[in-house]
């Protein structure tokens, strides 16, 4: 199964972005699907993470301003971003972690937010 994430765009900070993170086959083959981000000069980072229980936990940089959801139906994970900071600017990742004797880890291909005025 393979994740695409789209949705990434400029914002004016306090504004609002939706990244889409589309998985070719069932979003629930994965135990859990998460968030990264890359900013300029910057390792990557931890943004947030849903399992496949709707259990979710936020880095505390985004938590009250970033809502991680699923639809198991259209196998589509999405992260809505609100009162974005120019902070937030990076390139944002998805990716679905499978546990297990056979288990993998798919990055999807990373889309650029940035916060500009």
């Amino acid at each position: 199964v393979q994740l695409q994430a789209s949705g990434g765009g400029l914002v004016q900070p306090g504004g609002s972005l939706e990244l889409s993170c589309k998985a070719s086959g069932s979003i629930l083959s994965f135990d859990y699907v998460a968030w990264f981000r890359q900013g300029p000069g910057t390792h990557r980072e931890f943004v947030t993470n849903l399992t496949s229980g709707r259990n979710t936990l936020y880095a505390d940089s985004v938590k009250d301003r970033f809502a991680i959801s699923r639809d198991s139906d259209k196998n589509l994970v999405t992260l809505q971003m609100h009162n974005l900071k120019p902070e937030d600017t990076a390139v944002y990742y998805c990716v679905g972690v499978k546990y297990g004797s056979r288990g993998y880890i798919t990055w999807g291909q990373g889309t650029q937010v940035t916060v500009s005025s």
